[in-house]
């Protein structure tokens, strides 16, 4: 998959870093996302559609009766309406969010294969939400990172549901599911013959053999009515067994739902 970062520019580090009582640092990002932006829009529901279908492969794996557009709606991305889909939609796009934001500027490798394979499109993929890595190139290194990153929305307006707690909770489960999901990231990068992904995979379950830094993220991407400092800063990760390499992120945005519904129709109407 070709990966295009324009949609980034949006990204914007607000300077703002609240502190929990219990002493964790939460940076907050604004995503100011711009819809008349037809060329960076375009770049993005490329990119997007890709996670889900690679447009080389559509024309073989879609139902011969069924319009490309018609496809990716019907049965390869969460449904516009009837619940679970619209909630799905706003996880999935999280995740991706999130992803992007590990790789693109934070120079993480990030293998895209979580979503390609979903057997049913109005269910999440089990597993970590999100799992970076960095590495040099043919070396082995105690310096080698591993990070996984849990991920929750809430893209409802006027919502009092802080979902950054929930993503910390959530975490605290990929200690134990971590070799689930790699060995489910390799198996889906060997079947696209991705074999510097395999091998990618392939050193960081070498441990303890060949021990790297491990350590863990948790993000919440909210709309902006949703926003809540308050809650924020009540926010505790004490529960967390690896409190000390868990990083936190907030993520938020106007009118969150309206841009995923407007991301999924355009990735599915240019496809």
């Amino acid at each position: 998959m070709s990966f295009t970062y324009d949609h980034l520019k949006w990204l914007e580090d607000t300077g703002t870093i609240l502190v929990t009582e219990c002493g964790k640092e939460i940076p907050i990002l604004k995503f100011s996302n711009d819809v008349n932006d037809s060329y960076a829009m375009t770049a993005w529901a490329t990119h997007f559609r890709n996670h889900y279908c690679s447009d080389v492969q559509i024309d073989f794996l879609k139902n011969p009766s069924k319009s490309k557009s018609e496809y990716l709606l019907t049965e390869k991305f969460p449904g516009e309406k009837k619940p679970p889909g619209p909630s799905i939609r706003a996880g999935d796009f999280a995740e991706i969010l999130i992803a992007d934001y590990l790789e693109f500027r934070r120079n993480f490798q990030v293998p895209r294969t979580r979503y390609e394979r979903k057997a049913i499109s109005d269910e999440s993929t089990k597993g970590s939400d999100v799992i970076a890595f960095k590495k040099n190139h043919g070396i082995i290194s105690s310096d080698d990172e591993l990070l996984i990153f849990e991920v929750k929305a809430r893209a409802s307006e006027n919502s009092a549901d802080n979902v950054l707690q929930t993503a910390i909770n959530h975490s605290v489960k990929d200690e134990f599911r971590l070799a689930e999901s790699l060995n489910a990231m390799k198996q889906r990068l060997l079947d696209k013959n991705d074999m510097n992904g395999v091998q990618l995979i392939d050193r960081f379950q070498r441990e303890p053999d060949h021990p790297f830094k491990r350590s863990y993220g948790a993000a919440g991407v909210f709309s902006e009515s949703s926003f809540n400092l308050i809650s924020f800063e009540k926010t505790s990760t004490l529960t967390h067994p690896k409190q000390k390499n868990l990083e936190l992120i907030v993520i938020h945005s106007k009118h969150l739902m309206p841009l995923i519904h407007a991301l999924y129709k355009r990735a599915a109407d240019e496809a």
